[in-house]
């Protein structure tokens, strides 16, 4: 591979790798598909070799406003000097998996996970978000002795066989809405069995109606959703839906999952479900809490996640994995939580008012240009719609979202130095560690590309 790759300082004078041809080209001999994970496969493609505070800079030493942030758990910001710290202390310590017994780190972490989530009475800990939400199903229908589960269209939660369908699918794919009612399983994956998808059951986001038809047609185990859908932008919950979600499964003896993968410790310190008060029975973390360090959190009421130790095999639900709770990653998570409970007001008001400086000068750029648009936010993520109003769910987004123009704005962003993540209705994020001059000069290549975009398109129509 050296003869392939000739080595360059970028401007911190770390060294970087400069492939002769495609980084993805020389990727694809090794890596199957020639990234190790598919979704991050875009174009155009961007290689990315360093990072700091709101900055990223690819191979070429250009520089980035990230908004992208990993898929957003970067919430204090790239390569945070506390987290680092935290981290080269572990290692001082001499640290180990041990493999036997308890460590410290796993100890302080659930200690903060549970005073930080009122819900979170016992927690586990694992390695990422898709393992966290597989134990929540499987905990799920150990504890109800049912089968089926309901998710929502346009949500995300891992890649294991129950959830892994069809995330941003097309209205030919999925057909049109139907209230009250369910959608077909599409499957994201090859290799799911049929008798798998049989037992899934999607629903529209904000549709009450379509989950008490689902819950009164098959035994329903959990209803696992995020409580606002952030890997479609953002999607808001309307008043009294997540309230009658709550309803709804006590008064059929259903789970309630709360993924927050996304949402947790972005939001707030005790999460979405903080804000709305609601209070799910089992809800899943992952992303922020160790701000970029892998790390997934399962946890809520007492007496389900004691199905974890429970004395009778029959009734015990397996939770095992050799790097959950690696002390890397706790001393990160430790770290992350620890400097959001002691400035909380701080962080998350640092982010509130650069999120919504953001937001504010976004609508003006649009209206400005009389482009129908709406930036939908959640605390510190967002997303532009095009289109006239804040989108319902997914079926709302694929009838009146301007796909094209959101995918060719968000190209010539990265073109500006501005980094969103090339897909449409992608979530971006503002961390702790954007400034009002990143703030300016997004604003400022927002206006530049979208006025070169629509002379581009008064060109093209002459």
């Amino acid at each position: 591979m050296s003869s392939s790759v000739a080595h360059s300082s970028d401007a911190t004078g770390a060294a970087s790798a400069e492939p002769a041809g495609s980084w993805l080209d020389l990727g694809s001999r090794y890596i199957a598909g020639g990234v190790v994970s598919l979704n991050r496969k875009v174009e155009p493609t961007v290689n990315f070799v360093s990072a700091s505070g709101s900055r990223l800079r690819d191979h070429l030493g250009r520089e980035y406003i990230d908004y992208h942030a990993a898929f957003a758990p970067h919430l204090l910001g790239h390569n945070e000097p506390a987290i680092n710290q935290a981290v080269q202390d572990a290692i001082a310590q001499r640290w180990s998996l041990m493999g036997s017994g308890t460590t410290p780190w796993e100890v302080r972490l659930a200690e903060l996970l549970c005073e930080s989530v009122p819900s979170l009475e016992r927690v586990q800990i694992t390695n990422t978000g898709s393992e966290a939400t597989a134990h929540a199903i499987r905990l799920s229908r150990a504890w109800t002795d049912r089968d089926d589960i309901i998710l929502i269209l346009g949500g995300y939660n891992g890649w294991h066989n129950e959830v892994a369908r069809a995330v941003m699918p097309t209205l030919d794919q999925v057909g049109p809405r139907v209230s009250p009612g369910e959608y077909r399983f599409l499957p994201l994956s090859a290799g799911i069995p049929e008798s798998t998808t049989r037992r899934v059951h999607l629903v529209n986001f904000n549709d009450l109606e379509s989950v008490e038809y689902v819950m009164r047609r098959h035994p329903t185990a959990c209803v696992l959703t995020e409580p606002v859908l952030q890997n479609i932008g953002v999607v808001l919950p309307e008043p009294g839906y997540l309230e009658g979600l709550r309803g709804l499964c006590d008064r059929f003896g259903v789970v309630l999952v709360f993924d927050e993968v996304k949402t947790g410790f972005r939001t707030a310190l005790g999460g979405y479900q903080g804000v709305a008060g609601i209070k799910p029975d089992l809800s899943v973390f992952g992303k922020a809490v160790a701000n970029g360090f892998p790390m997934g959190v399962i946890g809520g009421r007492a007496d389900l996640m004691a199905r974890f130790h429970d004395p009778d095999p029959a009734k015990r639900v397996l939770i095992a994995g050799t790097y959950n709770a690696h002390p890397v990653s706790s001393a990160a998570a430790i770290a992350t939580l620890e400097r959001l409970r002691a400035n909380d007001s701080a962080v998350y008001g640092h982010i509130e008012t650069r999120a919504a400086r953001l937001e504010a000068g976004l609508n003006a750029i649009y209206e400005e240009f009389d482009v129908p648009a709406v930036v939908a936010r959640n605390a510190s993520a967002f997303c532009t719609y095009f289109m006239d109003h804040a989108p319902v769910d997914w079926h709302d987004i694929l009838n009146h979202h301007d796909f094209e123009l959101d995918r060719r704005l968000r190209v010539a962003l990265i073109e500006r130095g501005v980094y969103a993540f090339p897909l449409a209705c992608k979530q971006n994020s503002v961390s702790a560690a954007h400034s009002e001059d990143d703030i300016d000069q997004t604003l400022h290549a927002t206006r530049d590309a979208l006025d070169h975009l629509l002379k581009d398109w008064s060109r093209d129509a002459l």
